[in-house]
């Protein structure tokens, strides 16, 4: 049995809308389907404005741009996350510094960031890893105490709530990410979502160029021109067809995840039980939007060997983010802090197979082949 990594699930409808807008003579930014995934998200989810960028990285750096993020200024950045997230901020040519995560959850200990708070920070950037929430309210209430920013990397968040409120609805700003390794898809794709009223029409501005052409097409204005910086974030109306088919399904869709995700749980529970694994631990405040699926070995060498095991069974699991603060690029910026519990999830952190495809009978393959590993 062979089984890869992730699999993009097509729902059925996402070349009928892809031609749709073909014949609708309107394929370049801000056609027909992307108003229609804007006001899916801002009606569904209650954000002030939302904006499908071309990634989750142009989206954040969208972000830093709209915080005037610059040379001087300190981000707050877990450790354990995507470069993308720290890179945003450093074009801007912000220092990043970063934080570590709870020994038993690889989000950024929020009890850990006021130690790191000093008169030069700008925002924190809290990332929702796995789409589990970050412990919010204390880093809004941080936020508030020192006139801090908060931008939620929400790259894996779609469709996931701390205390009854939707990630990337919290922070000033968030980015969220459709690659297609995600719950909802576009191929590539992402959005930056707007809560503060601060940055609603700067927003626009800036994914247009940094000309005041949104403005201009809703009859606001008479003429459009060059009026700040920005760059051309706002992705095709292709993408948005295809992003909104997947919209349509989005109950159908995280039903079928959060089943696959409950029967990895179902079955590896008596490996954690016996000591031998740990799993994810989902905090009472957060939901799980099942989003992917880890298990942590007991450190990189028993890592190293399941990975290599499940291979030879056909199984492609795969380790995920590498300690930033100790990358090649930023080892000599860092200030020297250990962070153990980031280095602890890159070293024993696995990913197992997860998308809407997997069949039950592959599910099981997978997790006798772990049991045996274990055995």
């Amino acid at each position: 049995m062979r089984i890869g990594f992730n699999k993009p699930y097509l729902t059925g409808k996402e070349i009928d809308y892809i031609l749709a807008a073909v014949d609708s003579a309107k394929i370049s930014g801000d056609g027909n389907f992307t108003k229609k995934c804007h006001e899916f998200f801002e009606k569904k989810y209650g954000f002030k404005k939302a904006l499908l960028t071309t990634s989750c990285t142009d989206a954040l750096e969208m972000a830093a741009i709209l915080i005037d993020s610059q040379a001087g200024d300190e981000i707050i950045i877990p450790a354990y996350t995507f470069v993308s997230t720290p890179n945003a901020f450093v074009l801007r040519g912000a220092k990043i510094v970063f934080a570590d995560s709870y020994s038993d959850n690889p989000n950024i200990d929020a009890d850990k960031i006021e130690a790191l708070i000093t008169p030069k920070t700008k925002a924190i950037v809290p990332v929702h890893y796995a789409g589990v929430a970050c412990d919010m309210d204390k880093i809004m209430a941080l936020a508030a105490k020192y006139n801090l920013l908060v931008v939620e990397d929400a790259a894996q968040c779609i469709d996931s709530f701390y205390k009854g409120k939707p990630l990337g609805a919290i922070g000033h700003l968030a980015a969220f990410s459709f690659h297609e390794t995600k719950n909802i898809i576009s191929g590539e794709g992402g959005m930056l979502t707007i809560n503060d009223e601060r940055f609603l029409q700067r927003a626009e501005i800036i994914r247009e160029k940094g000309t005041n052409r949104s403005q201009f097409f809703r009859g606001e204005i008479d003429k459009y021109g060059w009026v700040d910086i920005g760059s051309s974030f706002l992705p095709s109306d292709i993408l948005a067809a295809f992003l909104y088919a997947q919209l349509e399904n989005i109950e159908n869709i995280q039903t079928r995840r959060k089943k696959i995700w409950q029967n990895y749980f179902d079955g590896l529970k008596e490996l954690e039980k016996s000591g031998r694994i740990s799993l994810a631990k989902i905090p009472d405040y957060a939901t799980n939007n099942a989003h992917m699926f880890y298990l942590l070995c007991k450190d990189l060498a028993e890592r190293t060997k399941l990975i290599d095991y499940l291979k030879e069974k056909g199984v492609n699991a795969v380790f995920h983010y590498l300690s930033l603060h100790s990358s090649p690029f930023f080892k000599d910026k860092h200030d020297g802090r250990a962070l153990p519990n980031t280095d602890s999830f890159a070293d024993r952190l696995v990913r197992l197979p997860f998308f809407y495809e997997l069949t039950d009978a592959e599910q099981d393959y997978i997790i006798d082949a772990i049991r045996n590993f274990f055995k």
